[in-house]
């Protein structure tokens, strides 16, 4: 197999370690597998071949680099996800006869299929029975095969089948572009690609069934869709569940009305559209706050822009009519000749910022930065509290700056971006450079040589701060190339937080400019740049990552004051009134409850401090220190407890 030929019937395969081997061509990925060793033939799962994942069957022709990918492989495992839907497809093929298929794609944790059930009732008291199906299909541990039909082939076994949504998705397909995907009873329109075979589906778990319309179009048929996920150990799907289990219990909708945050029960405000309660609010302005001090250290001015703007700026910066689907409707005003859009985005607003003024190249950078509201319309089936709502608000800051400073702006821009994760306790994370599609460019505004700029400015900036990132193609915004933050909580979910973004197109679609040392007008660079990012959905994720165990400096109420009788509820208001002064957040809970009443409330509501006082403390001028989830006491002076908190404080932010 690995045996020197001839040069015309040999390929150079490149392993990841940079390493070189020579085998046949149309050697297969399973056999090069095989050729490594015996345990990595055992767990590969597919091949990622000049960065494309393919089957383990498939010959390689050509020189290569290559990675076999396993469980281990975040592809490994999205191959093993696409193979386990197929499973499942046909597990229900053979309980629901008639069902008809459409998509059935991995996600971050799994996969769903969406089927119509064509009369059949499918609900979560099925899934039972729906996996002892998969469990004894996959024991069968026939092969994924791929086999490649012409269009008219593909449109006959559809006919056949009945299937009007497969038809409608090969409409779209070009002739020699289409492949079938075989296991075991079950065929499906698939590019694949997939395991090598259903035995290596231990563990199947399906977890939730809703309705999904077919191609997210609310004028289409309603689908039904059955999320679930599968392992190869016993022992990974016993963790997944737990996680699963306290994924629920720190489900920031449960915690956000439980802690008094925010609420969704208004009908009249309407889906999608929170309202943040006394607590929610004062943990809002904190972050806020926080990250506005960071700022003016830093050099930038803060702005303030309408929620409100004329369609034609949107249609200059590009926004309407590239996202026009995600955005409410144009407004249009009586009494003008004029179509008004909600804003969707900041950044049209602060290029007008910036153009209100004459600027020379000594006055660059300019750094405008707002926390600005903004508007999507998300369809009412995809609203998901606060991680996805239809007003949001965007911790923006647009940098506007000569050529020779953007790789600067940038590094300076992904430092405040680990400020921030390394201020609420994100230690694990992983940088993205999101670049264009090199195929598809047509859907992206600017020169290729402007792309190219930013892109490798992005690249040498990510490098100099010490990021490891990975580099993702066809993820960046039609504008230009991002760096995003790629956060993952304590249940080990991974979340795109914080971004970093080069624009050398809305300065040319708005025409800014600049004066150079030669008196010539020149093009500033743009940074778009949002360490939290949506402000709602960064929260969200906070809440469900800390469990509402907020660190001291965020915490809506630092400390709590206990009197364990009314005779000492002045004593405990004086005390209040003291931490106000020092700028510490505080409550005093003057009930006719019982003290320890009062420190279980206080517990429930995750307060970092609790301060019981009663006789002695009074007459001592001290409190009675029990801090969150320790139950111990320490009694000391009021402005030793002054000292210690701020202390913390100043150590967390520093």
């Amino acid at each position: 197999m690995a045996d020197v030929q001839t040069d015309q019937d040999t390929i150079t395969i490149t392993l990841p370690d940079g390493s070189e081997r020579t085998y046949a061509a149309g050697t297969t990925g399973r056999e090069i597998a095989e050729s490594i060793g015996a345990g990595l033939a055992r767990d590969a799962l597919a091949i990622k071949v000049n960065g494309a994942v393919q089957d383990l069957s498939r010959p390689i022709d050509t020189d290569a680099t290559i990675a076999i990918l396993t469980w281990r492989d975040a592809e490994g495992k999205e191959t093993f996800w696409h193979s386990s839907a197929h499973l499942m497809a046909e597990a229900l093929q053979a309980l629901y006869p008639g069902v008809k298929f459409t998509i059935g794609p991995p996600i971050d944790q799994g996969f769903y299929y969406d089927i119509d059930p064509s009369g059949h009732q499918i609900s979560s008291d099925d899934f039972e029975q729906i996996e002892a199906k998969m469990q004894e299909l996959a024991q069968r541990d026939v092969a994924y095969e791929r086999r490649a039909v012409s269009k008219d082939e593909a449109i006959d076994y559809y006919e056949d089948a009945g299937n009007e949504y497969k038809l409608e998705l090969i409409e779209a397909l070009d002739d020699g572009d289409i492949t079938f995907y075989e296991q075991g009873d079950f065929t499906d329109l698939c590019r694949g690609p997939h395991i090598p075979s259903t035995g290596r589906i231990k563990y199947p778990k399906l977890l939730s069934v809703a309705g999904a319309y077919w191609r997210g179009d609310e004028q289409n048929p309603q689908l039904t869709r059955i999320y679930g996920i599968t392992f190869p150990k016993q022992k990974l799907l016993e963790d997944f569940l737990e996680k699963r289990r306290l994924a629920k219990e720190r489900d920031h909708r449960k915690l956000g009305k439980e802690l008094g945050l925010f609420t969704f029960n208004s009908e009249k405000v309407g889906p999608g559209l929170p309202l943040w309660l006394p607590k929610g609010a004062t943990l809002r302005e904190t972050l806020q706050n926080f990250l506005k001090d960071e700022q003016l250290r830093r050099g930038y001015e803060p702005v303030i822009t309408p929620h409100i703007g004329r369609l034609e700026l949107y249609r200059t910066s590009g926004h309407y009519p590239y996202y026009k689907e995600s955005q409410f409707p144009p407004i249009r005003m009586g009494d003008e000749d004029a179509d008004y859009l909600l804003k969707p985005m900041n950044c049209p607003h602060h290029t007008q910022i910036y153009d209100n003024d004459l600027h020379s190249y000594r006055d660059l950078p300019v750094r405008l930065a707002e926390f600005g509201q903004v508007y999507r319309y998300e369809k009412s089936g995809e609203l998901g509290g606060l991680t996805r709502v239809r007003g949001f608000t965007v911790d923006d800051a647009h940098i506007f700056c000569r050529p020779d400073q953007v790789k600067a702006e940038v590094k300076d821009a992904i430092d405040l971006a680990l400020k921030v994760l390394r201020a609420l306790d994100f230690k694990e994370f992983r940088a993205q450079v999101s670049l264009r599609d090199p195929n598809d460019t047509e859907k992206y505004v600017g020169s290729d040589e402007r792309w190219d700029q930013a892109e490798q400015a992005i690249r040498e900036a990510a490098d100099e701060m010490g990021l490891d990132a990975i580099e993702v193609e066809g993820e960046a915004a039609f504008y230009g190339p991002k760096l995003d933050f790629m956060v993952k909580d304590v249940l080990d979910r991974e979340w795109q937080l914080g971004t970093v973004q080069i624009d050398y197109n809305l300065p040319e679609r708005f025409d800014l400019t600049y004066i150079d040392e030669h008196d010539d007008r020149q093009r500033p660079v743009m940074i778009h740049r949002a360490p939290f990012g949506s402000l709602e959905r960064f929260i969200g994720v906070l809440i469900e990552h800390t469990g509402g165990d907020f660190p001291t400096w965020l915490a809506p109420v630092q400390a709590k004051i206990l009197p364990i009788g009314d005779d000492f509820n002045d004593y405990a208001r004086e005390v209040a009134n003291r931490l106000r002064a020092a700028d510490i957040r505080v409550k005093v809970d003057d009930s006719d409850e019982t003290v320890g009443y009062k420190i279980r409330q206080a517990e429930t509501a995750k307060v970092p401090y609790m301060l019981v006082v009663g006789g002695r403390e009074e007459e001592a001028g001290t409190v009675a220190v029990r801090q969150h989830g320790e139950g111990q006491q320490d009694v000391v002076p009021v402005e030793t407890f002054i000292d210690r908190l701020q202390a913390e404080v100043d150590a967390a932010l520093s």
